[in-house]
């Protein structure tokens, strides 16, 4: 069952000649409802002028409208922050170009629902309130400034300062919660007690928005009053594993052959068999189309954990939309638990250089910026992906380089402090914090593009193979140039930036690492400099000092027994 919501907005114009508030309520279906959610807002413009008005619709029009153009796989507070940033420029660009419309600006406060839960941000002196169990509870802060003489004199809006700072908060949505927003001319005139008797008063939310806003002008406000009141009527299930429920429920396909048949498609090739999942390339006898269907290993039935994560990936995989990445298909219809993918003829770089492909610098320079595009593509849909390698790039026939495997990737939006983590990918690749602080970050992305460039180029790692049991020493990475000596400098010095033991000495960004490649010796990064033995090694150091301190005094020993 999806979320399923009652909403009711009223604004009225005050004893002024122009309403400056607006509201507006954005109630999406379908996955965009389970993805996105339900988003409501009230903005109060403010200048007393014409601008206000323009400040407060445009802010809420368009913070409806972007807000469902942001990845699904963004966190809520990041999606209403990108898009009010946005906003807030316009705000005051347009203010500073047209006169009539100087000073403009508005406060914004906004509710999202999403499945079991809701999100608030705020900025400004409008309010979002929420009655649960016949009480009232304010859930923002005004942004006044303390005065003696003046009141509700704003120290943040949208438009009124270049850098935009939102309060967000969050909690678990109650059947039956009413969320209430209403502008400063609402709650400056009625109490809270008041507000919460009207709110009891009206069931319908339509009556309830009517009559707080009719009832704050009788009681002799000067301002505009608008309100806008949200009933949950009904809640999804309690996370997205049980919204995915039905898939979850379905049985494992037994071992599948080459001209097996499942849902009407054939089995063509056993593509990898690993030990919890198995990818077929499959035929739709309809079109002659090829797809890549995975799914679990038989053995892996009743393993509620690993089917899971099958659906997660599924999920993540959906949402990536772009040629670096093999694109997932519908598949409504399925009597197992798999999911497809579109199949692209080629092989991955590991299976290339098995089979002896010798790549020449030119062509892995190419190779890596391609790479570089698909983790930053990754990266903007706040996705780790955690084992790239070169088992996991992909380059088909087509010439396009396509990333694989989005097994134990990690969606950072989504992350809470406590979810358990998992394996991070595969050892040899595996940036050195990774092996005391698993915690997942885009930079371990980039330091594991480095080391498959490096073992591109070279068929070696930087720091020597690591078996899943070792605990690595990582000292100075091996220079390229030892296994390859025609490598340039300064893809040289890119490639030892890339992998360097120190998080802080690495690439920050993969458009960073994506600009050095793209500049090559046209604009060569400087050599990193040798790490000090006493950062590398310190109990090296330490030894090495204990040692000479012992000579040193064992000679001047003798000297006196002399």
């Amino acid at each position: 069952m999806p979320l399923n919501i009652a909403v009711g907005y009223s604004s009225l114009t005050g004893p002024r000649e122009r309403n400056e508030d607006y509201c507006g309520v954005a109630t999406p279906e379908g996955l965009e409802l389970e993805n996105k959610g339900v988003i409501a807002a009230v903005a109060d413009g403010i200048g007393g002028h014409k601008g206000g008005r323009e400040a407060a619709e445009y802010t809420v029009r368009g913070l409806l409208a972007d807000y469902f153009a942001t990845p699904d796989t963004w966190s809520i507070p990041r999606a209403v922050e990108t898009v009010t940033t946005a906003l807030n420029r316009w705000v005051i660009a347009e203010g500073s170009r047209n006169a009539e419309l100087a000073g403009m600006a508005t406060t914004l406060s906004a509710v999202v629902l999403r499945g079991r839960r809701f999100y608030t941000a705020h900025i400004g002196d409008s309010r979002i309130y929420r009655l649960q169990e016949g009480r009232l509870h304010q859930l923002t802060v005004d942004h006044t400034w303390e005065h003696p003489e003046l009141n509700n004199v704003l120290s943040r809006a949208i438009g009124l300062d270049p850098r935009v700072l939102m309060d967000f908060a969050d909690g678990e949505l109650v059947l039956h919660d009413r969320f209430l927003l209403v502008s400063d001319g609402v709650w400056g005139v009625l109490p809270d007690a008041l507000m919460a008797d009207v709110l009891l008063d009206h069931p319908e939310p339509q009556a309830a928005a009517a009559a707080l806003t009719s009832l704050a002008l009788a009681n002799g406000g000067h301002d505009n009053a608008s309100a806008v009141v949200v009933d949950v009527l009904g809640l999804p299930p309690a996370s997205l594993r049980d919204s995915l429920e039905g898939a979850a429920s379905l049985p494992l396909p037994g071992r599948l052959k080459p001209g097996h048949e499942l849902d009407g498609l054939v089995v063509e090739e056993v593509l990898h068999d690993s030990r919890e999942t198995l990818l077929y390339r499959v035929r739709n006898p309809r079109n002659g189309q090829q797809w890549v269907l995975k799914t679990l290993q038989p053995a892996m039935v009743g393993d509620a954990e690993a089917t899971a994560a099958l659906l997660m990936e599924e999920w993540r995989a959906r949402r990536v939309v772009s040629p670096f990445f093999p694109q997932v298909l519908p598949a409504d219809q399925r009597s197992c638990l798999y999911y497809l993918m579109t199949w692209h003829p080629g092989a991955t770089l590991q299976a290339r250089l098995d089979g002896d492909q010798h790549f020449p610098v030119g062509e892995v320079v190419r190779l890596g910026i391609a790479l570089l595009k698909a983790i930053a593509a990754l990266h903007r849909l706040d996705i780790v992906h955690r084992d790239v390698k070169t088992d996991n790039v992909h380059l088909g026939q087509d010439g396009v380089l396509r990333i694989l495997d989005l097994g134990v990737a990690v969606s950072l939006a989504e992350r809470k402090a406590g979810d358990p983590i998992g394996q991070a990918g595969t050892p040899s690749y595996m940036a050195p914090e990774l092996f005391a602080d698993p915690e997942p970050a885009f930079g371990h992305d980039l330091y594991a593009a480095g080391v498959t460039l490096y073992h591109l180029l070279t068929r070696k790692y930087p720091y020597g193979e690591i078996e899943p049991f070792q605990t690595p020493n990582f000292g100075e990475p091996a220079r390229p140039t030892r296994w390859r000596p025609e490598i340039p400098g300064w893809l040289e010095n890119i490639l030892l930036k890339a992998v360097a033991r120190e998080a802080r000495d690495r690439f920050e960004t993969a458009e960073e690492f994506i600009l050095a490649l793209e500049r090559g010796a046209a604009r060569p990064i400087a050599a990193p400099g040798c790490q000090p033995l006493v950062q590398r090694n310190p109990l090296r150091l330490w030894k090495m000092v204990a040692a000479a301190s012992l000579a040193i005094n064992f000679v001047l020993l003798l000297i006196l027994l002399r």
